[in-house]
């Protein structure tokens, strides 16, 4: 019997928190429920893909060798230049996994530092809204902070050396795009795509599930744009 009211007293709590629309939410939960959203979803990205294969081992965010080399690979393999090749994708995909630690710090202090009227919006926006919200916010200072640990980690792989000399020229012909000119440039956009690209599904799932998360107003503010 016990376990039964407690049952009931839950669906009517969820079927409470689906009816509500927007419009009923105060502006300071809307605010505090989103901002505990992302924070969250900024913590899962950021934990999944810093950890070993974060990029590596997901076919999603892995880097590849920029379009150039992938081109010349096979003519470097049938060079015997093959372990050279693996060797600086495995370095382009842990520099980024070194890198992502650095960006949890700037998100966070884009959701502080975002206005009430920030949160409306991105509430009553699309599914990305807020993931669109951290790219206008975040991609400079983020990059900034990326760009030094993705040198350092491939200024030894002397395949990495010879591709931003090569492409420098191949730029002035029209045979290598700008955004690829400079490996370590490069791997830093990648990084950049990999931690949107994580967060945007982090985002999807609080708003296709929001009775599945564990904090309160999260479920309330969330459950509202179900209705």
């Amino acid at each position: 019997m016990r376990f039964f009211m407690v049952a009931v007293s839950f669906a009517l709590f969820v079927g409470h928190a689906n009816a509500l629309g927007v419009s009923d939410l105060t502006n300071t939960e809307a605010s505090n429920g989103l901002k505990a959203a992302l924070t969250q979803a900024a913590g899962k990205a950021v934990s999944q893909l810093s950890a070993t294969d974060g990029f590596f081992g997901n076919s999603e965010v892995k880097i590849p060798l920029p379009d150039a080399l992938k081109k010349a690979e096979r003519t470097m393999r049938m060079l015997g230049m093959g372990k050279q090749a693996d060797e600086l994708v495995l370095r382009m995909n842990r520099a980024a996994e070194a890198a992502v630690p650095e960006a949890k710090a700037l998100l966070v202090d884009s959701v502080k530092k975002m206005s009430v009227a920030d949160a409306k919006a991105i509430l009553t926006g699309g599914d990305d809204a807020a993931t669109q919200y951290f790219r206008k916010t975040t991609s400079a200072p983020m990059a900034e902070k990326f760009l030094p640990l993705v040198k350092k980690a491939t200024e030894d792989v002397q395949l990495a050396q010879q591709y931003n000399k090569f492409a420098q020229m191949g730029n002035k012909v029209g045979l290598v795009k700008k955004e690829q000119v400079n490996l370590e440039q490069y791997v830093t956009q990648k990084t950049l795509d990999g931690v949107y690209l994580m967060m945007a599904k982090e985002e999807a799932a609080i708003r296709k599930d929001p009775v599945g998360q564990t904090n309160r107003l999260l479920k309330k503010v969330f459950g509202a744009l179900n209705y």
